[in-house]
C-alpha cells in the first residue's frame, strides 16, 4: 500500500479540476451538467474493458507501494478516479472556451458546406482508419509495438466513428473551441505523466514498448493516449453538442429547446442536414456577426443565456440594429423617413394576422422594399413572441432622430430626454422580457409580469443614458446633441457649442447630470430583476452591469478609453470580470 499515485492527483488533477470548476460554476447550466455527465460515463465505461486488459497482460503495472490496494477489474482506484478526473478537466475547458460561441451558426446542409470541410473529413477518416489498422498490425506482430497498437485500436477506432458522424460540426467550430481544449489539457497531463514515469508511479512493461521518449521520461505511447483520450472526448461533447444547436436552432421542427432534456434532443442527434433549414442558419450567422460588430457588451452576455432564448434575443437585436442603422446611414433625411415607413409597414404586414399567416405577405414585402442583406434580419424577427407595440415605439424614437438639422435640437429638456430613450431602448428591453417570459418556465402572476415590464423600461431609461453620455463625441460628429438644451442653457452652452467642442468642462458637467439619471433608473430597476425567472436572471443581470460598467467608469474619469472611433469603452478582461463576478452573486 503507498500514496504515490493518489498524491499525484492530490497536487496535479484535483487542483486543475478545482480551479476550473470555479471559473466555470457561474455559468453552469443544467445541460452543462447532463453534457458533464454524458461524456464521464462514455469515457469511463470505454476505458475499463481496455485498460483492465493491459493490467491482467502485464503491459501496465503499478508497484504496491505506490498504490492504495482497491480495484474493480484488476484496475487500481486511483486509476480509476484518472478515467474520471481526465475527462471532467478536458469537458470543462471544452465548456468555457465554447461559452461564447453560438453553435446553431455553425450546422450547415450538405449543400452549404464549405469546399475545405468536404476535403477535410474523408482525410480524416482515412487517417484515423489507417490509425487503426497500423495498430491492429503492431498488436498482431507482437513485441515492442503492443502498447501503442493497443491504444491506436481502442482510441481512433471510437474517434473514426464520433468523426465520421460529427467531423463536418467539429470542423466548422473555431479552433479555440476544439483545438485548444485538446491541447492544453494534453501538454498538462504529459509533464505530470513525465514526473510520475520517473518516479516510478507506474511503469510500461518493457518489450512492450517502442522505447522511445517525447522528452524525458515520457514514453511516446503515453503521449499518444494522453491526446488521442482528448481528442476523444472533445470529439464526443461536440457531437453532444451539435445535437443540441440542431434542437434549438429548429423549433418548427422540434417541440422541445435542448436544456429540456426531452425526446427532442435525441431526434436531433440523428436529424439529417439535408433538411436543415439554411435560410435560418445563415440569418442566425448575420444576426451573431452583427451583434458582435455592433454591441460588444450585449455579445459577451449573450453568451449566458440558454439557447432558443439566446438565438432569439441575438435575431431581436439584430433586427433592432439593421432598423437603426437604415436610418442612421441614409444620406438624406427623406430617405430616412421612407426606411422608416417601410419598417413600419413591414411590421403592420407582420402583425396583421394573429395566426402568423401573413408572414409571407411580409416576407414579399420586404424582398421588394429593402436590401438582400436585410431580409434574414426581417424574416427571421420572432415576431409571434414579441408583441407590436415595442417595436412600434421604436421607429418612433427613430423619428425623433430625423428631427435634427443644423438648427433644430429636438431634446429640449428632461422629459424629451427621457422621451426619447423610451423609445429607443425601453422598448428593446420590454421586447427582451417578452422573449424571457416566452422561453423560461415560470409562475408568475399576471401583475408581477406587468411590474418587470415597467422594470425593464426603467433599466432601459438608465442604459440608454450611459449610451448618450459615452457618445457625445460620436453624435457630435453626426450632428446630433441628445444633451437637454435646459441643462447646457445651464452651462452657459448651446448645443452647437456642443457641435463645436463635446469635450468642453460644459458639456462634461451635463454628461454627469445624465449618468446621476442613469444611476437613479439603475437603482429603482436593479432589486426587481431578482424577480426575472431564473433561467434568464443572471444573463439579464450580466447584460446590464456589463453596460453599466461603462457608466461606472465615465463617473469615475469623466471618459474611458476609446476604440479609434471615439467612442468610449470598456477593456474586454474587464467585462469579463464583470459578466463572471456578476453571475457568481446574481
Amino acid at each position: 500500500m503507498g500514496y504515490d499515485y493518489a498524491l499525484v492527483h492530490v497536487k496535479y488533477t484535483i487542483p486543475l479540476a478545482g480551479l476550473l470548476t470555479f471559473i466555470s460554476y457561474p455559468l453552469f447550466t443544467r445541460l452543462d451538467v447532463v453534457r458533464t455527465l454524458f461524456i464521464v460515463t462514455i469515457a469511463f465505461t470505454a476505458t475499463i474493458p481496455w485498460d483492465s486488459y493491459l493490467i491482467r497482460t502485464g503491459i501496465w503495472t503499478y508497484p504496491p507501494n505506490a498504490v492504495l490496494g482497491p480495484t474493480l477489474y484488476d484496475i487500481p482506484i486511483e486509476e480509476l478516479f484518472f478515467f474520471v478526473i481526465q475527462t471532467y478537466i478536458t469537458a470543462q475547458l471544452y465548456i468555457i472556451l465554447n461559452k461564447p460561441v453560438l453553435h446553431a451558426q455553425y450546422l450547415n446542409s450538405p449543400a452549404t458546406l464549405p469546399q475545405w470541410i468536404k476535403t477535410a473529413k474523408p482525410l480524416g477518416q482515412l487517417a484515423l482508419f489507417s490509425s487503426v489498422v497500423l495498430g491492429a498490425w503492431l498488436i498482431a506482430k507482437e513485441g515492442e509495438g503492443t502498447y501503442l497498437g493497443l491504444i491506436l485500436v481502442w482510441a481512433c477506432s471510437f474517434a473514426l466513428l464520433t468523426w465520421t458522424i460529427t467531423a463536418q460540426f467539429i470542423l466548422a467550430l473555431p479552433l479555440a473551441c476544439t483545438a485548444l481544449p485538446i491541447l492544453l489539457p494534453t501538454i498538462y497531463l504529459w509533464v505530470v505523466d513525465e514526473m510520475a514515469l520517473g518516479r516510478g508511479t507506474w511503469a510500461i512493461e518493457s518489450g512492450t514498448k517502442l522505447e522511445l521518449k517525447l522528452f524525458g521520461s515520457l514514453e511516446i505511447e503515453e503521449a499518444t493516449f494522453f491526446l488521442v483520450t482528448n481528442m476523444l472526448i472533445v470529439f464526443g461533447v461536440a457531437a453532444f453538442d451539435k445535437a443540441v444547436a440542431v434542437c434549438d436552432a429548429f423549433p418548427d421542427k422540434f417541440d422541445k429547446p435542448a436544456d429540456a432534456l426531452s425526446m427532442s434532443l435525441l431526434r436531433a442527434r440523428v436529424f439529417p442536414s439535408s433538411q436543415y433549414d439554411m435560410e435560418r442558419i445563415l440569418g442566425i450567422r448575420q444576426a451573431v456577426t452583427r451583434l458582435a460588430r455592433k454591441s460588444r457588451s450585449f455579445h459577451l452576455a449573450s453568451s449566458v443565456f440558454p439557447g432558443r432564448l439566446r438565438i432569439d434575443l441575438t435575431l431581436l437585436y439584430s433586427y433592432c440594429r439593421l432598423a437603426d442603422d437604415l436610418v442612421d446611414d441614409a444620406e438624406t433625411p427623406d430617405e430616412a423617413a421612407s426606411w422608416i415607413s417601410k419598417l413600419d409597414r413591414h411590421l403592420s404586414l407582420l402583425y396583421k394576422d394573429p395566426d402568423a399567416t401573413s408572414a409571407p405577405l411580409a416576407a414579399k414585402y420586404a424582398a421588394d422594399n429593402f436590401p438582400e442583406s436585410a431580409l434574414s434580419a426581417l424574416d427571421l424577427l420572432p415576431s409571434s413572441l414579441i408583441p407590436r407595440e415595442p417595436l412600434a415605439e421604436l421607429l418612433k424614437g427613430f423619428e425623433m432622430d430625423l428631427s435634427f438639422s443644423k438648427d433644430t435640437f429636438p431634446i429640449t429638456d428632461p422629459e424629451d430626454l427621457e422621451l426619447y430613450a423610451a423609445r429607443v431602448a425601453s422598448t428593446v428591453g420590454q421586447a427582451c422580457l417578452e422573449l424571457v417570459f416566452r422561453h423560461c418556465q415560470h409562475n408568475l402572476p399576471d401583475y408581477m409580469q406587468a411590474y418587470l415590464r415597467n422594470t425593464a423600461r426603467q433599466m432601459g431609461l438608465a442604459l440608454q443614458f450611459v449610451n448618450i453620455a459615452r457618445d457625445i463625441a460620436v453624435d457630435a460628429k453626426i450632428g446630433r446633441v441628445y444633451l437637454p438644451t435646459s441643462w447646457l442653457k445651464e452651462e452657459g452652452l448651446t448645443p452647437k457649442d456642443v457641435l463645436a467642442n463635446p469635450n468642453s468642462e460644459g458639456a462634461g458637467n451635463v454628461r454627469r447630470r445624465i449618468l446621476a439619471k442613469a444611476f437613479d433608473h439603475y437603482g429603482e430597476a436593479r432589486d426587481s430583476m431578482k424577480w426575472i425567472p431564473s433561467e434568464a436572471r443572471g444573463p439579464m443581470v450580466v447584460a446590464v452591469e456589463s453596460y453599466m460598467e461603462i457608466g461606472r467608469v465615465l463617473m469615475r474619469n469623466g471618459g474611458a478609453a476609446a476604440d479609434g472611433s471615439g467612442r468610449a469603452t470598456v477593456p474586454k478582461s474587464r467585462r469579463i470580470w464583470v459578466a463572471w463576478s456578476t453571475l457568481m452573486t446574481a
